[in-house]
């Protein structure tokens, strides 16, 4: 399970507060109603603050090679 620090939890705890108000941007400026989408601008902005908080889960598309005779 992931570890993440009592600073990440309060910029998560706040910006979730945001969403509920509905004071709560993105970065494109409308306005956020997704629950998902507010815990993760809650994270990137505890990232950019240094607090500790696991790496972004990329995906990482999977190329096939073919094989030449």
């Amino acid at each position: 399970m992931a570890k993440y620090s009592k600073k990440a939890s309060r910029k998560v705890e706040k910006v979730m507060h945001e969403k509920k108000r509905g004071t709560l941007r993105s970065g494109s400026g409308k306005k956020v109603t997704s629950r998902k989408q507010a815990i993760a601008i809650g994270l990137s902005e505890a990232r950019k603050e240094g607090a500790k908080v696991p790496k972004k889960k990329t995906s990482r598309k999977k190329t096939t090679r073919k094989k030449s005779s």
